[in-house]
């Protein structure tokens, strides 16, 4: 499986329980980060040192969920990220090599009844990976140079959307939600001022879902598009 997202705690926010549930299912995960999240944080922040912060921030939260690899792309400015020819060629350079069955992605389409959700970054992170998967990941002659690199065609068969107008599916996340408050939490120059009410906003998000999708009382979920590319 790859995650691919524009910036970190991203994918913890929007699936954080989803990929617990992966891993613990025996699945391997890659996360890939399209920036280092530089703009984020408070005023009082060191902006020289937020890179550094944020990426041990990302590795730390991975490892509540049980990821292991955690990979940041080089030369990309958080809030001015874009869908570029050289963003979607580092993406697919990274599904040839990770080979997965399934992306995870944020939508390339906005959302207008929650726009926070709909960050620009968010947007292009999700167009260049949607432009990677296909057709360029499979084609053999998008970037050539990456056959010399011994980084052959390879097809993706699911794609997950996070945050997407229309979603289709719906994961029960009730045994996993710990770990995902666990791998919010390791993101403390972002959510460390939130203190108990982190927790009960993500348990308020998962319970809407649950009732959303017709899920039992109690149980807590997370919600995708799927793509099938067969």
């Amino acid at each position: 499986m790859l995650v691919v997202a524009a910036h970190p705690d991203d994918c913890d926010f929007g699936a954080g329980g989803t990929i617990a549930g992966w891993v613990d299912a025996g699945l391997s995960v890659t996360v890939l980060l399209c920036t280092h999240g530089e703009q984020g944080g408070f005023d009082d922040a060191n902006r020289e040192q937020m890179p550094a912060i944020r990426e041990r921030e990302q590795v730390a939260a991975s490892g509540a969920l049980g990821v292991k690899d955690v990979r940041f792309l080089p030369g990309h400015r958080d809030g001015w990220l874009e869908p570029s020819w050289e963003l979607q060629r580092q993406i697919v350079e990274v599904l040839r090599d990770v080979q997965p069955q399934r992306v995870l992605i944020q939508s390339p389409e906005r959302g207008y009844d929650r726009v926070q959700a709909s960050h620009p970054d968010h947007l292009a992170a999700g167009e260049a990976a949607i432009r990677a998967i296909y057709p360029a990941s499979e084609n053999r002659y998008a970037w050539p140079e990456l056959i010399e690199q011994a980084l052959e065609p390879w097809h993706v068969n699911e794609i997950w959307i996070m945050a997407h107008p229309e979603m289709t599916h719906s994961v029960d996340i009730t045994d996993t939600f710990a770990r995902k408050v666990a791998a919010l939490q390791a993101h403390a120059s972002q959510t460390g001022h939130m203190g108990d009410q982190l927790e009960k906003l993500l348990r308020e998000w998962g319970t809407g879902v649950a009732q959303l999708f017709g899920l039992a009382q109690g149980r807590l979920a997370e919600c995708f598009h799927i793509m099938d590319l067969g």
